[in-house]
Parts: C-alpha cells; sequence; structure tokens
C-alpha cells in the first residue's frame, strides 16, 4: 500500500514575510555599499573624466580653452622628445629592476620558509623593514649617501677601490644605478611577504617528496616551489610593473631627473608640466592618460601571458 506525502504549502502571510526578509537584507547590504560607491565615484572616477577632458585644452594656468583639433595634446605626445627620453627611462627601470627584485624576493621567501631557519621573524623583520620607511625620507638617505663626499665614496676609496670621488648623481648611467639600487632596496621585502604568504599555503609534504625522490635545492625550487607560486608571481609582476611605470619618488627626490632630465620618469614629467613654473596642465593630463594606457596594455599583456588557467 503506498503512502502518500503531503507537502505543506507556505501561507501567504509566510511569503510575504520571507519576501520583506529578503528585501530588508537586499537594502541593508546597499545601505553598507552605497557611502563607498559614492566616495569611489566622487574621488576617483569624477578626477579621471574631468582629467580626460582637460586633457582636450590647451593654455597656460587656469586660462584654458578647447584644441583645435581637439586631439592636438596626444598628438603632441609623439614629437616631444623629453616624453620620450622618459618613456626609455622608465623602461630601463623597469626592465632592470622589476625582475631582479622579483628573483630576489622569491630567493629570499623560499629560504626564510625554511623549518629549520633559526630567528626566522627576526630576519623577516628586517628585511620587511625598508618597506615601511617614508619614501622622502630613505631618498634623502641614499642621496645622502651617494653624494660626492658621501659614504659610499668613502668606503670605495678606503678600499682603494677608486682614486678619486664620483659624483654618481651627475652622471646618466650612476645616477639611474642609484634610483635602481634604491627600489632594490625598498620593495624587495615587500614582495618577499606576499611570497612567503603564499608558501604558507603550500604543502610542506610537496617539498619532503621532492628530495625523497633525489632532488636537489636548485631542482626543487624550479620544479616544485616555482609553478606553485606562479599566481603569486603573476600578481607581484602586475603590481611591481604598475608601480613602476608611475614611478615619482626616486626621480624627485633622488635625482631632480637629471642630468638633463636622463633619470627623469614619466610620473616626474607629468608632475613638472602640471604644476611647475609655466603649467601646462591640459597636455599634462594627456600624459597621464597615456601612462594609463601603458599601464593597461602590460597589465593585460602579463595576465594574458602569465595566467594558465584552463
Amino acid at each position: 500500500m503506498s503512502t502518500v506525502r503531503l507537502t505543506a504549502k507556505p501561507s501567504p502571510a509566510t511569503g510575504r514575510r520571507i519576501v520583506g526578509l529578503e528585501k530588508r537584507h537586499s537594502l541593508t547590504g546597499w545601505a553598507f555599499l552605497t557611502p563607498a560607491a559614492v566616495l569611489i565615484a566622487v574621488m576617483s572616477f569624477y578626477p579621471m573624466i574631468q582629467s580626460f577632458i582637460l586633457s582636450l585644452h590647451t593654455g597656460r594656468g587656469t586660462v584654458l580653452h578647447w584644441a583645435s583639433p581637439i586631439w592636438y595634446n596626444y598628438a603632441r605626445l609623439f614629437q616631444d622628445q623629453t616624453f620620450k627620453l622618459t618613456i626609455q627611462n622608465t623602461f630601463i627601470y623597469l626592465v632592470i629592476q622589476v625582475p631582479i627584485m622579483l628573483i630576489m624576493a622569491l630567493i629570499l621567501a623560499t629560504i626564510l620558509n625554511d623549518k629549520t631557519l633559526r630567528f626566522k621573524g627576526l630576519w623577516r623583520t628586517a628585511i620587511f623593514l625598508p618597506c615601511a620607511v617614508s619614501l622622502v625620507s630613505y631618498s634623502m638617505v641614499f642621496r645622502t649617501l651617494f653624494a660626492t663626499n658621501g659614504a659610499i665614496n668613502d668606503a670605495l676609496m678606503g678600499l682603494h677601490l677608486i682614486d678619486s670621488p664620483i659624483n654618481w648623481l651627475a652622471q646618466t648611467g650612476t645616477a639611474r644605478m642609484v634610483i635602481i639600487l634604491g627600489l632594490l632596496w625598498r620593495w624587495t621585502g615587500y614582495n618577499m611577504v606576499f611570497y612567503l604568504a603564499a608558501l604558507q599555503t603550500i604543502d610542506y609534504s610537496t617539498f619532503e617528496a621532492a628530495r625523497i625522490d633525489g632532488a636537489n635545492t636548485v631542482q626543487t625550487f624550479f620544479h616544485v616551489t616555482v609553478p606553485q607560486l606562479r599566481p603569486m608571481i603573476l600578481l607581484t609582476a602586475i603590481m611591481s610593473t604598475n608601480g613602476t611605470l608611475q614611478l615619482f619618488d626616486e626621480s624627485w627626490n633622488l635625482t631632480q631627473g637629471g642630468p638633463a632630465n636622463t633619470s627623469m620618469t614619466m610620473s616626474h614629467y607629468l608632475y613638472q608640466l602640471s604644476f611647475q613654473s609655466n603649467p601646462n596642465i591640459g597636455y599634462g593630463s594627456a600624459v597621464s592618460y597615456a601612462i594609463l594606457i601603458m599601464v593597461a596594455i602590460l597589465a593585460a599583456i602579463q595576465m594574458k601571458v602569465g595566467d594558465k588557467r584552463d
């Protein structure tokens, strides 16, 4: 004999209560989201739109008028030799500094993830500490160290490696080198922390299994550590690339863009155009959008090349 099961249908009153509860939850969510959304719109999107409008203007100071033709400032970018030089400078920093920094950070994170290492907390703090130092402060310290009568020249002369002081900040090659060294000193520990966090999520038994199988340290690093850290390596590469393309503090505080703009970055040039003597805000806005486009293109390329997910 079959048994018939009856399922009670919710009453209209119960249905209304459920719908009312869902609406209250939805309204509560929007109540929390709305202030943040308004702030983002006012503080981020509105300035971006206003900057684009400004990039279609010419003039000096606050006396601005629509450019003729409307794309005049963007066409000017292709004839601006100083802007081309700042692009070259910025990409030199990008190509040299970012790979070295990420490789160093990855190696340091792997070493400091070793369970047998003593005083791990001390080493991690010491390596991370530089990124907690003010950008202006550390730039001024590096400027003092690499001055003609600074500690670096004194040390090199004391070791008899040079016969006379080197004017590090007045020569193109050495000025760029000082900026790259400053970036490596400050940001390597920052990226190391990302890799350390990712390593904590990896099952330590994979490293032990590799050792049991006879893999040495180098083989374990390339065949076990790096493949499992690929998403984090991609993230840090994108962040480091974006940060380098927008580099300002080191160029401004360390070398003042000299000598003859050969160490100046794109953001430094943007600041000079927009806020220093005889400012040209319209053209500066066009430069800012050129930087934005470069950042977006490189980030898209890195995502396409580096993301191997199906």
